[in-house]
Parts: structure tokens; C-alpha cells; sequence
């Protein structure tokens, strides 16, 4: 299952005078790219080089990367496998590089990107996207406790009405639609309202 972050989070590192600025961002399309690169560089500007790379789509399918002026295969490469290496998707690093006056050689290079990539990317956190069933059910209102706690781990309560009657429109997490077919007899309604698709933090 691939996983997704929230936010841009950066790290800086020092190698031999030079500064690597890693940054990450999240993305939903293809045309985000250049407006976070373009961000990164407003951020921190005159600097030698951007280097980046991005994974994008449902399963990954899409992939970008950019030396920027560095020797080739130094530094899109070795931060595209660091994202690759984390099953992400929706996601670009730019590393920011202000050279120092000491030349890493490519080995140097590929160790130095892989780094600030990998550093960087120890800093957020990671969420799937699941599909989950929705049902709105109705109940009397001297049942409210007893359904409160029963769904406490299992559902999440999207909604709440309260008129003659008490609806909530819930979502089944992990699929335990058998939770319903133990309390059904508690019920006055329950209908199923299809599959929404939510997001789960990791721990």
C-alpha cells in the first residue's frame, strides 16, 4: 500500500562546506512540481543547484527526476531511490545545494543527495488512504451510551442528528461490518450509503 504526507518539511545538512537543503512536498498533480521547486528556489534563493525528484499517482506510476547541472546520475537518481526505498507516492524532494568550493567527486555527490534525502524524509509523517464502508443507523435515544461505546475503536462517527429519533452516518474501520450484525436487533435503521475513501496516520 502506497503512503502519502501532509506537509513540506525540510533538513540541512553540511558536507565539506557545501549545504544541502533537502525538502519534501506533497503533490496531487503533475503541474505542482514546478510551483515547488519555484517555491524552494524563492525560499532560498542563489543557490548552485535544485536537484529533485518526484513519485506521483495511485500506485506510483509516475516518476521525475533532475540533476540540475549536477554530473549525471549524482543527485536525481540517488533521492528518487530514497523515496522509491519508502513506498511513497504524491510526493517530490528538491535538494538545495550551495557549493562550498570543495569538489565531492560522484561518489561524494550520489552519498552527499542520498543523505539529505533520506534525513529529510525521517521527519514526516505517513498516512494511507483506505476505502471503508459508510451506514447511517438510527436508534432510540436511551441507547446513545451503549453505541457511543460500542463503536469506540471500530467507527468513526461522521455525523450526528438527533430528532425524534438518533441518526449517525459512520464509517466502518477495517471493514467490521459484522459490529452491525450484532446489534441489529438494537437498531430501528440501518442502511449502507457506499464507500468513502479516508485517511489513517501511521503510528
Amino acid at each position: 500500500m502506497m503512503r502519502y504526507i501532509k506537509e513540506t518539511v525540510s533538513h540541512q545538512i553540511e558536507i565539506d562546506k557545501s549545504i544541502f537543503i533537502a525538502m519534501l512536498y506533497p503533490i496531487d498533480h503533475q503541474e505542482d512540481i514546478l510551483l515547488c521547486i519555484n517555491d524552494a528556489k524563492q525560499k532560498y534563493p542563489k543557490a548552485t543547484h535544485y536537484c529533485h525528484a518526484s513519485i506521483f499517482g495511485i500506485n506510483g506510476e509516475h516518476q521525475t527526476l533532475s540533476d540540475d547541472g549536477e554530473p549525471s546520475r549524482t543527485a536525481g537518481i540517488p533521492i528518487l531511490e530514497v523515496l522509491k526505498h519508502h513506498d511513497v507516492t504524491n510526493i517530490l524532494c528538491v535538494v538545495i545545494r550551495y557549493f562550498g568550493g570543495i569538489k565531492l567527486g560522484a561518489g561524494g555527490l550520489v552519498r552527499a543527495y542520498t543523505k539529505a534525502s533520506a534525513d529529510v524524509i525521517k521527519k514526516v509523517t505517513f498516512y494511507v488512504k483506505k476505502e471503508v464502508p459508510i451506514y447511517k443507523i438510527s436508534f432510540d435515544y436511551d441507547k446513545i451510551n451503549f453505541i457511543d461505546k460500542y463503536f469506540e475503536n471500530d467507527a468513526t462517527v461522521l455525523k450526528k442528528t438527533y430528532v425524534e429519533h438518533v441518526y449517525y452516518t459512520l464509517i466502518l474501520l477495517d471493514q467490521k461490518v459484522d459490529r452491525l450484525d450484532e446489534i441489529k436487533h438494537l437498531l430501528l435503521s440501518f442502511e449502507s450509503l457506499g464507500m468513502k475513501t479516508i485517511q489513517i496516520d501511521e503510528s
